[in-house]
């Protein structure tokens, strides 16, 4: 078994911008445990545990959708909910080519027995999951407010396998589709 997902790579300028705000984040009393800039990436579908014989008609599936290059800006850093926050992510401004991927990705896969998203997607960046509280985040990512993170030209997709380790997730490129 594979704990795979597909993943859209952001350009290393926009990592290290959002490396500089995991700086100013530190500085929060809440408990944060940072993705490492190398890895930040936008998750479009996360597939679970894949069976190691199904993984090749997974990667069928991918080659055969056919998109475009598009452009994406790296914007907001802000909390996936204000009331309850669990992971502080960089919003994605996509112009809508990221959702419009995500069906054909859903489309491809769905045969192959992946159950659809009941969510909306929502293109974003993760750069830290909250492990405790403090109200300070929100003093910490005010101090962020109105920076921007940079742009890039999204070129294709990857197929991502993920092994989970103490000092965080490692991922091995399986396959990468260029449009």
């Amino acid at each position: 078994m594979t704990r795979a997902f597909i993943a859209l790579e952001l350009s290393n300028d926009i990592k290290d911008q959002l490396a500089s705000a995991q700086q100013t984040l530190s500085g929060c009393k809440a408990r944060l445990t940072f993705v490492d800039p190398e890895i930040i990436h936008i998750t479009v579908k996360f597939l679970g545990e894949v069976d190691d014989k199904k993984l090749q008609k997974v990667m069928d599936a991918l080659t055969s959708i056919s998109f475009s290059p598009f452009s994406i800006t790296a914007g907001k850093v802000t909390v996936n909910n204000k009331k309850r926050p669990h992971t502080v992510w960089c919003t994605i401004d996509d112009a809508g080519e990221g959702e419009r991927l995500f069906v054909h990705i859903e489309d491809a896969l769905a045969p192959l027995g992946f159950a659809r998203e009941t969510r909306r997607f929502t293109a974003h960046a993760t750069i830290a999951r909250v492990k405790s509280m403090d109200p300070s985040l929100f003093s910490a990512l005010g101090i962020l407010d109105g920076n921007s993170y940079g742009s890039c030209r999204i070129s294709g997709m990857k197929l991502k396998k993920s092994t989970l380790m103490l000092k965080g997730p490692v991922y091995e490129d399986l396959l990468e589709v260029k449009w």
